[in-house]
């Protein structure tokens, strides 16, 4: 069952649509995954573009039943880049913008979770509760991770847009209490941004997309969790790409 309603955030002075799916199957109570760009991952009527995630397929499919909570950003001007960045920075083309980062995350968590948590049938605790998105979005997985991991136990960052504040993020970990058992998934696609690559894995190494996903893999490692990388071979950056990890990331994030 998919809902849809609208949800103020008084952390951000604003209403955002949320896009909810209930499993009609299986024992209550259910562990729950949050995603940003919620609009972009069930239907493709609702997507930016036309092509959705394709999540309400593959959760009808998948043997693990849990509640979906996608959460619109802001569609106004850069609202979006705003409510997903989480540091202030003047790197390039985020200079000038407001972080709002980390007011969105404290609407999610301080706001928003306990109200899904209250209206419907959910596991509470953190070792349930995940997080994900793509872009910026998975920018503001890999920080909801680290910064609320007391939360969120597991997050899947597609794409993430972590070169543009990398640096802030990494200091953040080197002194966060992260659980052992967090779990992260980091992914980059060959064709996002650089033209075609013969070998993937050696010509990653140069990109800045590989490195920050490395590092910050690493970092999680380091705190004894645990860190996939997937390099999608021909990966854009564009929901059709990001779907076809559904299978991949999601049984990682979320095995026994």
């Amino acid at each position: 069952m998919l809902l849809k309603q609208d949800f103020y955030f008084h952390s951000i002075a604003a209403n955002r649509p949320l896009h909810i799916r209930v499993p009609d199957w299986g024992e209550p109570p259910y562990p729950v995954m949050y995603f940003f760009d919620g609009h972009n991952l069930f239907r493709d009527q609702d997507a930016t573009y036309g092509k959705s995630w394709g999540l309400e397929e593959y959760m009808a499919r998948w043997d693990k039943p849990m509640i979906i909570v996608g959460i619109e950003c802001g569609h106004m001007g850069d609202e979006r880049l705003s409510e997903y960045l989480p540091y202030q920075s003047n790197y390039g083309w985020l200079r000038g913008h407001k972080a709002l980062g980390e007011a969105t995350m404290e609407g999610l968590i301080y706001e928003l979770k306990p109200y899904i948590d209250s209206a419907f049938p959910t596991i509470p605790f953190r070792e349930c509760t995940g997080i994900g998105g793509s872009s910026m979005g998975g920018l503001m997985a890999a920080f909801a991770l680290v910064r609320y991991n007391r939360y969120i136990s597991k997050a899947a960052c597609l794409s993430p847009a972590l070169g543009s504040v990398s640096g802030m993020l990494w200091h953040e970990m080197n002194a966060a209490d992260i659980s052992p058992d967090t779990r992260a998934y980091f992914s980059w696609g060959t064709q996002e941004g650089y033209g075609k690559i013969e070998n993937p894995w050696e010509e990653d190494k140069k990109s800045w997309l590989y490195k920050s996903c490395r590092t910050t893999a690493n970092k999680i490692i380091a705190h004894s969790g645990a860190a996939k990388l997937y390099c999608q071979i021909g990966g854009r950056h564009c929901e059709a790409d990001w779907e076809r990890q559904l299978e991949i990331f999601m049984p990682f994030l979320w095995q026994e």
